[in-house]
C-alpha cells in the first residue's frame, strides 16, 4: 500500500464561528465601564465605513515606512506648502472646488509627527478634483479633526465621503467617535484611476457643513489572484496530491463541529444569565435613580420657594428705596422751585425799575433819536448813488472790451506751426513755410516750384513761440466767458501737428485748456465782492457719430442725445457735471477725460486721436450790486486729424473712424461756408460735432480757432487743405455778441422783493404787538406779587407733607428689618437641605462605585471562563488532529503489510506453477511416444484443474486484500495456447521480481486504479487444439464436449 498523508487544516475557534459573542456585549448592558464606550466606537465605526477594505484609525499622522509610495499630501487649508523631510512634502490647499478656510491655534492631541496638518481645515459642501494622475491604483487616505465644535453634542457635523462617486463613508459624525481636537484618519480606501487620470472626492454635508484637513494619495500594490487552499492526501513515496473530496471533509469536521457548537450554545445559556443579572441590577440602578430624581425634585422646590421669598423681599425693598428716593427728589425739586420763584421776583422787580428807567430815557431822547434817523438816511441815499456810479462803471468797461473783442472779428483764426521732427529732418524733408512776416499776422507757404503764397491770420506763431504766448492771445476770451458770453475756442489740423498738445499740452508746458480755466478761477477770484459765479465741467468725445460721456465712471447702454431747452440754447441730458472749486480739480478732471479718449495708430501718427475732445465749462455767475445773473458756456475742442483715407492707408474699424471724422469735419466746413455766405439755413444738424457747436458758432457768440499745419514737404497738400479751410473761416462775419442773461434769476429776484415787502408790513404789525406786549408785562408784574404769596402758602403746605413722608419712611425700615431677619432664618433652612443633599449624593455616589466594582468583577470573571474554555477547545481539537494522523499512520502501515504478504503468496504460487509445468511437460514427452493417434485429455484435464485452483487461490487473496483492483484487470485473448501462456510466464518472472511500490500508482495517482500484478493471474484459458491428429471418434467427441463444458464454466466464474 502507499504511504498517504493528509495536509493540516486551520479548525475555527468558537470566537470565529460566532463573532458576535463578546465580552464587551456584557458592557454594554451595564453602561458604566470603559468596555461599553470601546464597543460603541467599533459599532459606530464599521456602521460609517462603507468600504470594506478601508478602516479608521483613531491618532495622527506619523512618519510612514517608506515615504516613496507616498504620491502627493495636500494639507487643506494650508496656505502654503511644508517640505517635512527630504521625499515628502505637504502641499498647500488646492485641487479644491468650493468651501471656506478654517484656521486654529488650539492644541491637538495624539496629532502624530505633524500636528500643523490638523490645525486648518476646509469647511463646507466641496469637492477635491486631482488631475493627470497616471491610471492604475491608488490608496486615498483621508484626514478628520474636530476644531469647531469643540463642545459638542454629538450630530452637530455629520456629512457623506465619496470617492469616485462611490460612498466611503455615511452619516459620518467625528465627535462621536474620537471627541474635538483629536484627529481621526480613513486609510486604506482603494480607488481606480482610468485613463483620463481623474480621482474626484466629493463631500457632502447631512446635518451641518463637512470638513477634511488632510488628503493623503498612495500609490497601491498589485492586486494578486487569490489563491484558492484546497486539502490534498499526499502520498509519501512519489509526492502526489489527490483533492479530498468535500463529502469526505464534511464527515471529517462533523464530530469536532457538533462538540463546539454544544460548548458554544452552554456558553450562549450563560451568557444569557449574565446579561440578565445585570439587567437586573441596572433595573435596581434606574430605581434608586428615580429615588434620587424625587429627592432633587423635593429640594429643588425647596430652593425655589425661598428664591420666591427673596424675591418679595427685594421686591419690597425696592419699593422702599423708590418711595425714599422719590422722596428725596421730590424734596429737591421744590426747594429749587421755591428758589427759582424768589430769584424770578427779584429779577422781574429789577426788571420793571430799569423799564421803567428806559422809559423816561425815551421820552426825553426822543429830538435826538430824530436826528439820527436823518444822518442815517442820508449816509444810505449817498452809498445807492455810489452803487449805481459802480455800475455803470462797470457796464462801460465790458461794453468797451466787447466793443474791442468784436473790432478784432468774431471768429478769429489763430496759426501754429511745429517744428520738424527728428524722423523728417533725418529723412532730409524741407521746409515749406516762410515766417518771415509772421509778426503782422502773414504766413508764406511754398507750393510746387518757386511759387510762393501767403495766408493772412490774426496771429501766426511760429515753432519757437511756447504755450505762454499762445495762451496771451486767446486769454481775453476767459473775460468774455464770465461777463456771460458763449465762447468757442477749437483746433484743426491734420494727423501729428499739435492739436492736442495746444489744447491740453503736458503736465510741465499747460495747454489753452488749463490756463483758459486757471484764468477763469484768477478773475472770478478778483470779482469775489462783487459777483459769484459757479463753474462746472464736463468732457465728451464724438467717436463715430456718437456722443460719449468721458467723465461717466460705468459704461451706459443709454444713448446720449442734444435736447434743445425752451430758451433756444442746446443741452444733453444724463451728462455728467463735475463742480470745480480750484485748478487742482480741474486738472484731475482733465486727466480722467483724456486717459479715456479713444486713440489708434495708423501711417501718420501712432497713437493719432480717433474722436472729437469737447470740453464744456458751464458758468453761472450772479452780480451781487444789481442781482443779475447769467448762464454761459465754453467750448475747448480739440478735432480729431483731416488728412485724407489714401494717406492714412487704413483699414476695418480705422477706416470706419476716419470715413466718419472727414464726414464731420466736411459738416464743420459747410457751417463756415454758410456763415461766410449768410445763407438763411445753416446745416447744423448734419453732425454731432456741428450740432454741438450751434451756440457758440452762431451769430451771437465769440469763436477762437487754431489752424495747426506742419512745416514738412511730406505734408504739402495737407498744410495747403488746412490753410484754405482756415482762410474760409476767418472770411465769416458774424453779428454783434449777445450776453446771456438767466432770465430764470430775474424772476427769482422779483419773488424776493415781494417777499421783502410782506416782512416789512409783518415788521410793522410786530412793533405794534411789542407795545401792547409791554402793557401786557406791566400788567403781569402785578399779578406775580400775588403769585408770590400763593407760593409761600403751597411751600408751608409740602412741608408738612415732608414730616407725613419721614414717619412712614421709619415705619418702612422697621419692616425691612424684619424682613431681613426671615431672610436669614430662611437661608439657614436651605443650607441645611443643601447639606442633607451633599450627603445624599456621597452615598448615592459610593453605592454606584461599588455595584460598578462588582459589575466590573463579575465580567472579568466571566471572560477569564470563557478564555479558559476557549482554550480547552484549542487543545481538545489539537488532540483530535493527533489522533487522525495516528489512525492514518496506522492505515498506512496496515496496507504496507497486506501489499508485502501479497506479493509473498503470488512469488510462492508462480514457483509452484513452474514445478508443475516442468513436471507436465516430461509426461507429456513420455506419452507422445505411445500414442499419438488420441489427444491426452485426462492429463490435460488434471493440469488445467491444477491450474484453475491455484488461480482460484490467487482470486480469493486478492479479493481479500483489494477487492477495487479487480474490477479494472485486463482478460487474455481467447485464442492463446497453454504454451504461448507458460512462455510469457516464464518471461516475465523478473517483472515480478523487481516489483517495486511506484509500480503500483500511475501519474495522476488515482485510488481506483487496478494493480498491474493481479492482471498476470487473473486471465482464462482455452483448450489446446492439435492441428497434428484430428479426432475422428465418437468418445473423442464426448471428451471434447465435456472438456468445453468445464472450460466454459471457469469462464463464468473468472467472470464473475
Amino acid at each position: 500500500m502507499e504511504d498517504i498523508a493528509v495536509k493540516p487544516y486551520v479548525v475555527q475557534t468558537p470566537e470565529t464561528l460566532v463573532p458576535g459573542l463578546s465580552p464587551l456585549a456584557l458592557g454594554q448592558e451595564t453602561g458604566k465601564d470603559s468596555a461599553m464606550e470601546v464597543d460603541e466606537q467599533d459599532s459606530a465605526m464599521d456602521y460609517m465605513v462603507c468600504d470594506s477594505g478601508s478602516r479608521l484609525v483613531p491618532n495622527g499622522f506619523t512618519m510612514p515606512a517608506c515615504t516613496d509610495e507616498v504620491l502627493m499630501f495636500v494639507n487643506a487649508g494650508g496656505e502654503a506648502s511644508v517640505e517635512a523631510v527630504s521625499d515628502l512634502s505637504f502641499l498647500a490647499d488646492q485641487f479644491f472646488q468650493g468651501g471656506d478656510i478654517f484656521l486654529t491655534d488650539d492644541l491637538i492631541n495624539e496629532a502624530g509627527d505633524y500636528p500643523f496638518i490638523y490645525q486648518s481645515a476646509r469647511l463646507g459642501n466641496f469637492c477635491y478634483r486631482f488631475e493627470n494622475l497616471p491610471p492604475g491604483d491608488y490608496y486615498i487616505d483621508l484626514h478628520f479633526v474636530e476644531i469647531i465644535n469643540i463642545y459638542g453634542p454629538k450630530g452637530m457635523r455629520v456629512f457623506n465621503v465619496f470617492i469616485q462617486d462611490e460612498k466611503v463613508l455615511s452619516d459620518f459624525d467625528i465627535f462621536s467617535i474620537v471627541g474635538a481636537n483629536k484627529p481621526l484618519q480613513l486609510v486604506d480606501s482603494r480607488v481606480s484611476v482610468k485613463d483620463d487620470g481623474l480621482a474626484v472626492i466629493r463631500f457632502e454635508g447631512v446635518n451641518g457643513s463637512p470638513l477634511v484637513s488632510g488628503i493623503c494619495i498612495r500609490k497601491a500594490p498589485k492586486v494578486l489572484a487569490s489563491v484558492v487552499k484546497k486539502k490534498y492526501l499526499v502520498c509519501r513515496n512519489c509526492a502526489t496530491e489527490i483533492e479530498v473530496p468535500s463529502a469526505q471533509k464534511k464527515v471529517m469536521r462533523m464530530p469536532s463541529t457538533a462538540k463546539y457548537e454544544k460548548k458554544i450554545q452552554n456558553l450562549s445559556t450563560r451568557c444569557q444569565q449574565k446579561t440578565d443579572e445585570c439587567y437586573q441590577a441596572w433595573m435596581s440602578l434606574t430605581a434608586a435613580n428615580e429615588q434620587l430624581e424625587k429627592i432633587k425634585m423635593e429640594l429643588d422646590n425647596k430652593v425655589f420657594q425661598t428664591l420666591t421669598l427673596d424675591q418679595t423681599v427685594e421686591k419690597q425693598a425696592e419699593k422702599l428705596r423708590n418711595i425714599s428716593s422719590r422722596y428725596e427728589r421730590d424734596k429737591k425739586f421744590w426747594v429749587l422751585a421755591v428758589n427759582e420763584l424768589q430769584q424770578k421776583m427779584k429779577t422781574m422787580k429789577q426788571e420793571h425799575s430799569e423799564l421803567s428807567r428806559e422809559a423816561h430815557e425815551c421820552a426825553n431822547s426822543i429830538p435826538e433819536l430824530n436826528k439820527m434817523i436823518l444822518g442815517v438816511q442820508a449816509l444810505v441815499a449817498q452809498c445807492e448813488d455810489l452803487k449805481v456810479k459802480y455800475s455803470e462803471e462797470q457796464a462801460k468797461r465790458r461794453k468797451l472790451h466787447n466793443q474791442v473783442e468784436e473790432a478784432k472779428g468774431n471768429i478769429r483764426v489763430f496759426c501754429r506751426c511745429r517744428p520738424l521732427s527728428k524722423a523728417e529732418a533725418s529723412a532730409g524733408y524741407s521746409t515749406v513755410v516762410d515766417f518771415d512776416s509772421a509778426k503782422d499776422g502773414e504766413l508764406g507757404f511754398l507750393s510746387s516750384g518757386s511759387t510762393k503764397k501767403t495766408f493772412k491770420f490774426d496771429r501766426v506763431y511760429t515753432p519757437k513761440d511756447d504755450q505762454v504766448d499762445v495762451f496771451a492771445d486767446a486769454s481775453p476770451m476767459a473775460t468774455s466767458v464770465l461777463d456771460g458770453y458763449n465762447v468757442c475756442i477749437f483746433a484743426y489740423g491734420q494727423t501729428g501737428t499739435g492739436k492736442t498738445f495746444t489744447m491740453e499740452g503736458t503736465e510741465e508746458n499747460r495747454g489753452v485748456n488749463y490756463r483758459t480755466l486757471e484764468e477763469l478761477f484768477r478773475i472770478a477770484k478778483e470779482r469775489a465782492e462783487t459777483f459769484t459765479y459757479h463753474i462746472s465741467v464736463s468732457v465728451l468725445e464724438v467717436y463715430n457719430e456718437q456722443i460719449r460721456d468721458l467723465l461717466a465712471t460705468s459704461p451706459s447702454s443709454k444713448k446720449l442725445e442734444i435736447k434743445q431747452a425752451s430758451e433756444g440754447s442746446h443741452h444733453i441730458p444724463g451728462i455728467v457735471e463735475a463742480k470745480v472749486e480750484n485748478i487742482k480739480e480741474v486738472w484731475t478732471v482733465l486727466q480722467a477725460g483724456s486717459s479715456a479718449r479713444a486713440v489708434g495708430s495708423n501711417n501718420v501718427n501712432e497713437h493719432s486721436s480717433r474722436s472729437h475732445c469737447m470740453l464744456c465749462i458751464t458758468v453761472k455767475a450772479k452780480n451781487l450790486m444789481n442781482g443779475e445773473c447769467t448762464k454761459s458756456k465754453l467750448w475747448l475742442v480739440d478735432l480729431a486729424g483731416s488728412e485724407r483715407l489714401a494717406k492714412t492707408d487704413v483699414q476695418g474699424d480705422r477706416l470706419k473712424e476716419a470715413q466718419n471724422i472727414n464726414r464731420s469735419l466736411s459738416a464743420l466746413g459747410d457751417v463756415i461756408s454758410a456763415l461766410a455766405t449768410k445763407n438763411s439755413h445753416i446745416p447744423y444738424r448734419n453732425s454731432k460735432l456741428t450740432h454741438l457747436l450751434q451756440d457758440s458758432l452762431g451769430g451771437d457768440s465769440k469763436t477762437l480757432m487754431f489752424v495747426q499745419i506742419s512745416p514738412s514737404e511730406n505734408d504739402l497738400s495737407e498744410t495747403l487743405s488746412s490753410l484754405n479751410f482756415a482762410t474760409r473761416v476767418r472770411g465769416v462775419e458774424l453779428g454783434p455778441a449777445r450776453k446771456q442773461v438767466d432770465t430764470s434769476e430775474l424772476q427769482k429776484m422779483k419773488m424776493l422783493l415781494d417777499k421783502a415787502k410782506l416782512e416789512s408790513r409783518f415788521k410793522d404789525e410786530c412793533l405794534r404787538k411789542l407795545e401792547e406786549s409791554l402793557q401786557n408785562a406791566e400788567n403781569k408784574a402785578r399779578g406775580k406779587d400775588q403769585i408770590y404769596k400763593n407760593h409761600q402758602e403751597k411751600i408751608k403746605e409740602l412741608e408738612g407733607q415732608l414730616e407725613l413722608k419721614a414717619t412712614i419712611y421709619s415705619q418702612s425700615e422697621k419692616q425691612l428689618s424684619h424682613l431681613s431677619e426671615k431672610l436669614k432664618g430662611s437661608e439657614e433652612v436651605t443650607a441645611g437641605l443643601q447639606q442633607k443633599v451633599k450627603e445624599l449624593e456621597n452615598k448615592l455616589r459610593a453605592r454606584e462605585q461599588s455595584e460598578s466594582t462588582i459589575y466590573q468583577q463579575k465580567v472579568r470573571e466571566l471572560e477569564d471562563k470563557l478564555k479558559m474554555q476557549a482554550q480547552e477547545s484549542r487543545s481538545h481539537s489539537v488532540s483530535l488532529e493527533h489522533k487522525v494522523k495516528d489512525l492514518e499512520r496506522k492505515l498506512e502501515e496496515q496496507k504496507q503489510d497486506d501489499s508485502s504478504l501479497l506479493h509473498q503468496k503470488i512469488k510462492e504460487l508462480e514457483e509452484k506453477v513452474r514445478e508443475q509445468d516442468e513436471h507436465l511437460a516430461c509426461s507429456l514427452r513420455v506419452d507422445s511416444t505411445t500414442s499419438r493417434s488420441t489427444p491426452p485429455e485426462g492429463k490435460r484435464l488434471a493440469r488445467d484443474s491444477f491450474v484453475s485452483g491455484a488461480e482460484h487461490f490467487v482470486l480469493r487473496s486478492s479479493n481479500s486484500t483489494n477487492r477495487q483492483t479487480s474490477q479494472g484487470a485486463t482478460l487474455l485473448k481467447g485464442n492463446e495456447t497453454l504454451h504461448d501462456i507458460r512462455r510469457k510466464r516464464l518471461s516475465r518472472n523478473n517483472e515480478t521480481e523487481n516489483f517495486t511500490p511506484n509500480s503500483l500508482n500511475d501519474n495522476k495517482g488515482r485510488q481506483s486504479d487496478p494493480l498491474k500484478p493481479f492482471a498476470r493471474v487473473t486471465r482464462t484459458f482455452r483448450p489446446v487444439t492439435t492441428s497434428q491428429r484430428p479426432v475422428t471418434t465418437s468418445r473423442t467427441s464426448t471428451a471434447t464436449a465435456q472438456g468445453n463444458k468445464e472450460r466454459e464454466n471457469k469462464k463464468r466464474m473468472w467472470s464473475r
